[in-house]
């Protein structure tokens, strides 16, 4: 898998996402101004579309300088590859484009009366069609017992995000398309599950979960 990304370098010149290949590093994201979908529970969704600056400049650099890394985990009765790559990146580690650190920024500014504290961690993900994230919660730390937010941008091809309540439940979707933000907050990863599907014909795709303290 790891080498199906890398041969990305090769080919990105050739991927059409519908946008400019010629963006300006110095522009502004457009303002935070998102539409807010309330679920249950307290839960809700933010959705702002094209908020990302330089959308194709950030897909090159999460490809050709994030050290991503395959994992393996224990499914079953099996030690199983988890269908994507990763890597995550703490408070203190540079971002690898200039537009996910005015992101951060931008996100801590507008959700602190909210959050209550900033955005610091930054875990990328790598996946196209072939790869999938289960149904789940992100549970881990805080998010098990707090009202807490997840931030995603996404770059690269349109995927599916399916939000369910958990325990089962009609599911929502929305498509997550190149520079869009998503974000999860109140209590949604703690009443809510989300997934991000299969689907047979999809291109490259990666995404930046930006993420408090504390919460995995």
């Amino acid at each position: 898998m790891i080498e199906r990304l890398f041969d990305l370098c090769c080919t990105i010149g050739h991927v059409d996402f519908q946008t400019s290949l010629f963006a300006d590093a110095d522009v502004a994201a457009p303002a935070l101004a998102p539409q807010r979908r309330e679920l249950t529970l307290g839960a809700w969704v933010d959705v702002q579309r094209n908020w990302l600056s330089d959308p194709d400049e950030v897909f090159s650099a999460l490809v050709e300088r994030v050290p991503w890394r395959s994992e393996r985990r224990e499914m079953y009765d099996a030690v199983v590859d988890v269908p994507r790559l990763v890597h995550t990146y703490l408070a203190a580690d540079p971002l690898p484009h200039p537009a996910l650190a005015r992101a951060r920024d931008d996100l801590s500014t507008h959700y602190l009366p909210e959050l209550g504290e900033p955005f610091v961690s930054a875990g990328c993900c790598y996946r196209d069609g072939h790869d999938s994230v289960a149904w789940h919660g992100d549970t881990i730390g805080r998010g098990r017992s707090q009202d807490t937010m997840v931030a995603i941008v996404s770059v690269g091809d349109p995927r599916r995000l399916l939000l369910r309540p958990r325990g089962g439940g009609s599911s929502i979707a929305l498509t997550m398309g190149h520079g869009d933000l998503v974000v999860m907050g109140g209590s949604c990863q703690r009443t809510w599950e989300h997934a991000v599907p299969k689907v047979a014909h999809s291109g490259p795709r990666l995404s930046v979960q930006f993420r408090p303290a504390n919460v995995f």
